[in-house]
């Protein structure tokens, strides 16, 4: 089959390596534009453009989807499939009738549970024992099409946003390659009604710890949010990103400081304390709690800024 192949970050490019390995002629590759990123906020090219450009594919760049102009590089490739990974923009219906056979959607959950823009990252805030990916028929809803293949993987205690995001990105292109080779005889089985959830996109808000949370969901998120945005906690003036934290037995007024130690400094939440482990000052590099304690010291008693609105646990943890 012809396939043109539609993706931005490293998750949709680890998918389009493996269908470039297995063989399959990819005829357009679709990405989204060149972004300025860092300090400099220089033109960043994302990874499935790297990946296409070295490969020698086409390349197509549309800012949106929903000018029929920008439909023609796609019609011109006259695909059989348009495989689609984190591609980022919404593909209106015009767009899901050009391929010969429509498009399939490499999701990094097992749906119905956690459609939407963010289901790694909600899978661990929720607390999820497992997860996976499903390679699913595209339609108008948000994730809601006929599935073809799901595999399931289990949700370590300790897995990040990263970690989690490797793992899927691995069996993700494992599974689109299985499903165009077994495509003639795989048969859709449409979502079941119970169990939806959604996976509402991350936003840099929700980055500062509110320690009248149970500290049980301060350390889920934590980890839900690394690498992005990071974790955020705000001592006086300053701004420290916590990387790692473990639950502990404590009680306090929440944000206050209840022990310090080079194993952590633990800190009182809504229910529980946690320990933060590993963190990071403005500018410097992620450190263990010992390192961090050494050119920062904090004393017992102190606490942390409160965020100004109570956020609790929203609505997208879905149970």
């Amino acid at each position: 089959m012809k396939i043109t192949f539609a993706g931005t970050p490293e998750f949709a490019a680890v998918a389009l390596r493996a269908l470039i390995a297995a063989g399959f002629e990819i005829a357009l590759v679709l990405t989204q534009p060149d972004r300025p990123a860092g300090r400099g906020q220089k033109l960043v090219v994302s990874p499935v453009k790297q990946l296409a450009l070295a490969e020698g594919i086409p390349v197509h760049q549309p800012e949106r989807l929903k000018d029929p102009a920008t439909h023609a590089p796609l019609i011109e490739a006259a695909p059989d499939l348009l495989v689609v990974a984190a591609y980022g923009l919404i593909l209106p219906q015009a767009v899901l009738d050009i391929p010969r056979h429509g498009c399939l959607n490499i999701h990094a959950s097992l749906l119905p549970r956690w459609r939407g823009a963010a289901p790694i990252q909600r899978c661990i805030e929720a607390g999820d024992a497992e997860t996976g990916v499903t390679i699913m028929q595209m339609e108008a809803g948000l994730d809601t099409g006929p599935m073809l293949l799901a595999h399931s993987i289990q949700v370590g205690a300790g897995e990040t946003a990263a970690t989690l995001h490797d793992k899927l990105a691995i069996l993700g292109s494992r599974l689109i390659v299985l499903a165009l080779r077994e495509f003639e005889t795989l048969k859709p089985v449409a979502q079941p009604a119970a169990g939806v959830t959604y996976a509402n996109k991350i936003a840099k808000a929700e980055a500062a710890i509110d320690w009248r949370l149970p500290a049980a969901l301060i350390e889920r998120r934590i980890r839900a949010f690394d690498p992005f945005p990071g974790a955020t906690a705000q001592l006086g003036e300053t701004t420290i990103k916590v990387w790692r934290a473990l639950p502990e037995i404590g009680a306090g007024g929440p944000g206050t400081i209840l022990a310090v130690s080079p194993a952590g400094i633990t800190v009182a939440c809504g229910t529980g304390a946690l320990r933060l482990i590993e963190l990071q000052k403005p500018g410097g590099r992620r450190l263990a709690s010992a390192d961090f304690l050494h050119g920062s010291p904090v004393s017992v008693g102190q606490g942390f800024v409160l965020p100004a609105a109570l956020s609790g646990e929203a609505s997208h943890l879905g149970g």
